[in-house]
């Protein structure tokens, strides 16, 4: 009788992915929550201050929130991204060929160059997203001028565009 065998992978975890796991660490949401809630505000308020926007408080009272949640939804679309690099590497097997190259994506994209450019690239739209939400929310916002929005906008963008996909875990 053969035996049939059994392999246990091990899954690492990569930072994007913490909030999966809540339960296990319950600390993770509040620090995302109130670090993105900070920074985001940071920005808005540097970028106002910066175009010497006349009524920097009431804008920032209007904004802040606004910013916040559009920054969330453009930071999902880019933790899909990553994830589909995930489900790719799992239903891969050990023999596809992308496993060398999309495995590092997971623990470490510096650990291989394909890897790094599939991981910016969920850097690079998310901050993209970031841009259009924003602009377009800017929009609708008496008190800044077409110019001001794309500059508010891009700065945002920019800044806080999730670079912490970056971030190793191994």
């Amino acid at each position: 009788m053969k035996k049939r065998e059994v392999r246990l992978y091990n899954m690492i975890i990569p930072v994007w992915l913490l909030w999966m796991f809540f339960p296990l660490f319950p600390w993770v949401l509040p620090v995302t929550l109130l670090g993105n809630l900070l920074i985001d505000t940071a920005v808005l308020f540097c970028a106002l201050l910066f175009l010497k926007c006349k009524d920097k408080g009431r804008l920032l009272k209007r904004l802040w929130w606004r910013v916040w949640l559009r920054g969330f939804a453009a930071d999902a679309i880019g933790v899909a991204w990553l994830l589909l690099a995930l489900i790719l590497y799992e239903a891969g097997g050990r023999d596809a060929f992308w496993i060398p190259w999309l495995g590092p994506v997971m623990y470490n994209p510096f650990a291989h160059p394909a890897a790094f450019l599939w991981t910016l690239a969920a850097v690079v739209l998310s901050g993209v997203c970031i841009y259009r939400f924003d602009r377009r929310g800017f929009q609708e916002t008496p008190g800044l001028t077409p110019r001001e929005a794309h500059i508010v906008a891009l700065s945002l963008a920019i800044v806080t565009a999730p670079w912490t996909f970056f971030i190793p875990v191994w």
